[in-house]
């Protein structure tokens, strides 16, 4: 784990070095990027048994980690400067919470902290929505926000889905949250309450 996190120190600080001199038009001179897959691919063989035609990268931590004249830069980062021609001064956020996934549509430059903010929903999260959690001294959804390494509590609710709406509320007001509309947690809160409308609509008597 510790070679992990070192090597990857190395390759964020090789980045910040060569940023300025890797080119675009030196990047497709060496690489294919299609936009809808995010797959790059060589268009010259290069050492060892990479050839003309294979696709480029290799894993870690999750990252496609493609090696350049001898410096090793993320995927998502070459995708960005394939498709608008320069590096971005921010961070790169994968909308959805996959970091292999590096279509130019799932891609965004955000500030360090929507980065953060736009997290995965964690494997032990039950609710399967950020900042709920089941309260089960009192028997109902809790529903917080964590600003600026703050926690705010929103309220215990009885439906796990209005917890997660006061959230996403919160999310709304308060100027201190960053990230956008496309959050992962957010995404899945709105797509319950879409299934829940039109499950009630289907259901709902005739009036007739």
């Amino acid at each position: 784990m510790i070679y992990v996190i070192i090597l990857i120190l190395i390759i964020t600080v090789k980045e910040k070095e060569m940023n300025k001199e890797l080119s675009q038009e030196r990047l497709k001179e060496l690489l294919e990027y299609d936009e809808d897959t995010g797959i790059f691919i060589w268009k010259v063989s290069r050492s060892g048994n990479i050839k003309s035609g294979t696709v480029a990268g290799s894993k870690l931590q999750g990252y496609s980690i493609i090696m350049i004249d001898r410096i090793n830069y993320k995927a998502h980062r070459l995708a960005w400067l394939y498709v608008h021609g320069y590096f971005p001064e921010n961070f790169i956020d994968h909308k959805n919470g996959i970091r292999y996934d590096n279509r130019i549509s799932n891609l965004r430059e955000v500030s360090k902290s929507c980065n953060g903010q736009n997290c995965k929903i964690h494997s032990n999260n039950k609710s399967g929505y950020n900042g709920v959690s089941w309260e089960k001294t009192k028997k109902k959804w809790r529903s917080q926000i964590k600003i600026n390494t703050k926690h705010i509590f929103l309220g215990l609710y009885d439906c796990k889905l209005d917890a997660g709406l006061a959230r996403i509320t919160a999310e709304d007001w308060d100027d201190r949250w960053t990230c956008d509309s496309q959050c992962i947690s957010r995404t899945k809160v709105m797509q319950d309450l879409n299934d829940y409308i039109n499950e009630y609509r289907a259901n709902k008597p005739s009036n007739k």
